[in-house]
């Protein structure tokens, strides 16, 4: 039985040993991606004056190709809200979707499975604001642009955890409810982790 035992684990350390040899590899592979985190956000403006805001959660997911070893192009798309508090003005909530396209440059390490990589790319922000009351407002979308970094760790050649840092910049969005309202600012950092799954 000791034997059985010692066979399994010496075949289950081999697996793991030999299996991520070319996990970080991803050159013509495709890759589905899940993430959840938090995203600090900018404060914002209502009624002209500074309104404070809560970090929040922050979720999403996305694709990944391998152009080569070293690049790939990633879409992902992510939502969060989080309250906005008014500054002696009425507070209420904000939302963001984010449509992000980029690159990434994946560096070769000494440990094959770990893959540290650094990216940037253009971001449309969707916005939302609703008073705390439930009044809906108009917001203007804009687009910003990304920078990010992050590393994969590679439990088999398919399977991938994943942490990722990430700072977007992007223009004030107006609020518009009888004239303009406000602004919210969707310039944010967020630290998300999640999992890959490559083809």
């Amino acid at each position: 039985m000791n034997k059985i035992i010692y066979c399994c684990c010496l075949a289950a350390a081999l697996f793991l040993a030999t299996t991520p040899a070319m996990a970080d590899d991803i050159k013509g592979r495709l890759g589905v991606t899940g993430r959840l985190g938090f995203l600090v956000p900018a404060d914002s403006e209502l009624q002209g004056r500074s309104a404070d805001t809560d970090t929040d959660f922050v979720g999403g997911g996305g694709f990944i190709y391998g152009i080569t070893k070293n690049i790939a192009a990633e879409f992902e798309i992510t939502h969060t809200s989080f309250d906005v508090h008014g500054n002696n003005t009425m507070g209420g909530n904000a939302e963001t979707i984010n449509y992000s396209l980029g690159g990434q440059y994946r560096f070769d390490v000494a440990v094959p499975q770990f893959t540290p990589y650094v990216g940037a790319g253009l971001d449309i922000l969707i916005n939302d604001f609703t008073y705390s009351d439930g009044t809906k407002t108009d917001v203007d979308s804009c687009v910003g642009v990304h920078i990010s970094g992050g590393a994969d760790y590679f439990v088999t050649r398919q399977f991938a955890l994943t942490a990722q840092l990430k700072a977007v910049l992007a223009p004030s969005a107006d609020i518009n409810y009888q004239g303009k309202a406000g602004n919210i600012d969707p310039t944010s950092l967020s630290m998300t982790f999640g999992a890959r799954y490559f083809f």
